[in-house]
């Protein structure tokens, strides 16, 4: 449960605080003239607490075709749109990609089960709106790329085991309804996606709030450990390039399927600090057994001053057993009426 706003703050409406970025924020640039400050040796200094509360969707609405990013009289008038949701108790209808869908009028983004739903908005953070149509910035189009003719079967029969199991077990759930991993490093925005970082001369360590992940990295130049290591978060080495931290990851478990992708992806991350107040993250995601080519999400974390709050998540946490009951209950009632 997020409750970083509770206090102080419970009478500001969510979306009332949603204002454009900056120019710079904005484009992912650097800002002009500014150099990062550095640590005591040297590195660009990273350090602190930042936040991904964008509400600009991962994947450009269809709806939008190929514009990549909103004039200010239309993020003027998406503004104006949004406000109207400030009334909404529900917080399912305020996270990630629904915000913006919304307010574009996609239906399909109308269905939030309000009646078993959510927190109350309340308890989500503020949202931040720039003229960005995706977070994808590679492909052009900002979607994701297509499924390998692989993943669409691997996904089809996973769609169809679902249907015909989906609660025989706990094994049966997903991994997030068993608390047992949420995927590092988290793209989701709106929902305790709060990161903080801390570097030593060998060494960065993320600890990201959503799933209480922490990730140590050496900087040392260390290989890989072996192929046959599979580990949650793959296995992660960085460096630097100039301004800019590089973090390469490998050795996926397959049971994580981060981003419903294969045991075979490689992904690579780069922090680049581009304003006192901003690091432009680029994480680009590299499976050819998933997607017919690699894909580029540009993500900007804001400074906060906020801390991060335990995510208490465990296996055996009440909804378990409440879905698992259920299940058993239609089963039962199905049975009866044979």
């Amino acid at each position: 449960m997020n409750i970083r706003y509770l206090a102080g703050v419970l009478a500001v409406l969510v979306l009332a605080g949603m204002v454009p970025s900056t120019a710079a924020g904005q484009s992912g640039a650097r800002d002009a003239g500014w150099t990062a400050p550095r640590t005591p040796d040297g590195q660009p200094d990273l350090q602190g607490i930042w936040t991904n509360n964008s509400a600009t969707p991962m994947q450009r609405p269809e709806i939008l075709g190929d514009k990549a990013t909103l004039t200010a009289e239309e993020l003027a008038q998406l503004q104006q749109t949004i406000t109207e949701f400030r009334d909404a108790e529900q917080a399912g209808d305020l996270l990630g990609d629904r915000l913006f869908q919304q307010a574009l009028g996609n239906a399909t983004y109308q269905d939030f089960d309000v009646i078993t739903g959510n927190y109350n908005a309340f308890w989500l953070v503020e949202r931040e709106l720039d003229n960005r149509t995706s977070l994808i910035v590679d492909p052009p189009n900002g979607r994701f790329p297509p499924l390998t003719p692989a993943a669409r079967a691997r996904a089809a029969e996973r769609r169809a085991y679902a249907a015909a199991h989906p609660s025989d077990g706990p094994e049966d759930r997903t991994l997030g309804d068993r608390c047992l991993h949420f995927g590092a490093p988290r793209m989701g925005a709106g929902y305790n996606s709060y990161f903080q970082i801390l570097q030593t001369p060998d060494h960065v360590a993320i600890l990201q709030e959503m799933g209480h992940e922490a990730r140590l990295i050496p900087l040392d130049g260390r290989p890989h450990v072996d192929a046959g290591i599979r580990l949650w978060n793959g296995n992660a080495r960085a460096r630097w390039e100039g301004e800019t931290l590089v973090i390469e990851t490998a050795n996926f478990s397959p049971q994580a399927r981060y981003q419903q992708a294969s045991r075979n992806l490689r992904m690579v991350e780069r922090y680049t600090r581009i304003a006192p107040d901003t690091i432009r993250h680029e994480i680009t995601l590299d499976d050819p057994t998933t997607w017919t080519r690699p894909w580029t999400v540009m993500i900007l974390l804001k400074q906060t001053q906020d801390p991060l709050f335990e995510y208490a998540c465990h296996e055996g946490n009440y909804a378990m057993p409440g879905i698992l009951a259920g299940a058993r209950a239609e089963e039962a009632e199905t049975a009866a009426s044979e």
